[in-house]
């Protein structure tokens, strides 16, 4: 082989292990930026009363583009397995909240997600929800409501990684 063939060979080799190298950086700038466009991910979630963590809420979304929330883990005082809904009045009463879907039903309305459902397990009761992401996708504002959404309280939910 000659020196020139070497050298060639020795170039290429370098050009594929760089366009491989940008290929996985791209990759993965677009999956990190992916996330942070939807809730799609895991959440923290902040006790109203006490601004202390109260649980891990994972959001996923299905064939149809939909959004729900399942609680994956109790923070705190919340993290007891064996807490169950005993407020809740539908097919979830009496259920374990660990594993529960307490988000139902998000679609993509513009910048934000709505037209879906709350459960709050402490007391039960079912909130019309929507939610929209704030800084870079790292805070999640959800708003429970009845009626109109003037009617209703908000969290925001922090983002785990």
């Amino acid at each position: 082989m000659t020196q020139f063939t070497q050298r060639a060979r020795a170039l290429a080799m370098r050009t594929v292990r760089h366009a491989a190298l940008a290929g996985a950086l791209l990759a993965s700038a677009a999956t990190a930026m992916a996330q942070t466009e939807t809730p799609i991910g895991t959440w923290q979630t902040i006790d109203d009363h006490t601004g202390q963590p109260k649980a891990l809420i994972q959001i996923t979304q299905d064939g149809n583009g939909e959004l729900s929330g399942k609680v994956i883990r109790g923070l705190g005082a919340n993290n007891q397995p064996d807490r169950r809904c005993t407020e809740c009045t539908d097919a979830r009463k009496d259920q374990p909240i660990l594993g529960m879907t307490i988000i139902n039903s998000m679609k993509k309305d513009g910048d934000a997600w709505d037209h879906g459902q709350i459960l709050d397990p402490e007391n039960g009761k079912l909130y019309k929800c929507k939610m929209h992401l704030e800084d870079s996708g790292n805070k999640l504002v959800v708003r429970g409501y009845i009626g109109v959404a003037l009617l209703g309280r908000s969290q925001t939910w922090i983002r785990q990684q």
